[in-house]
């Protein structure tokens, strides 16, 4: 059975917090250099699938990062 505590669950909702908001403030610059670098070309529907499947891998990457991170830091400090 999986073992659960709950200063490590709250870590994590925490941590999942703070990668919303790293995500909120970080999306924008990126999305910026992302289309200064796109070249302007009738394929404009494949770059902006490639956007947004960029946006999702780090809205992903963020989520785990810090909800693990949180979780770490919730049990070994507070259990």
């Amino acid at each position: 059975m999986l073992n659960i505590s709950l200063a490590g669950l709250i870590g994590a909702i925490a941590g999942t917090f703070v990668a919303g908001v790293i995500f909120h403030l970080g999306i924008g610059p990126l999305d910026r250099w992302m289309r200064a670098r796109a070249q302007p070309t009738d394929a404009q529907d494949s770059s902006e699938e490639m956007m947004s499947l960029v946006r999702r891998l780090v809205l992903a990457a963020d989520l785990l990062l810090f909800a693990g991170l949180g979780y770490w830091i919730g049990s070994s400090v507070w259990g």
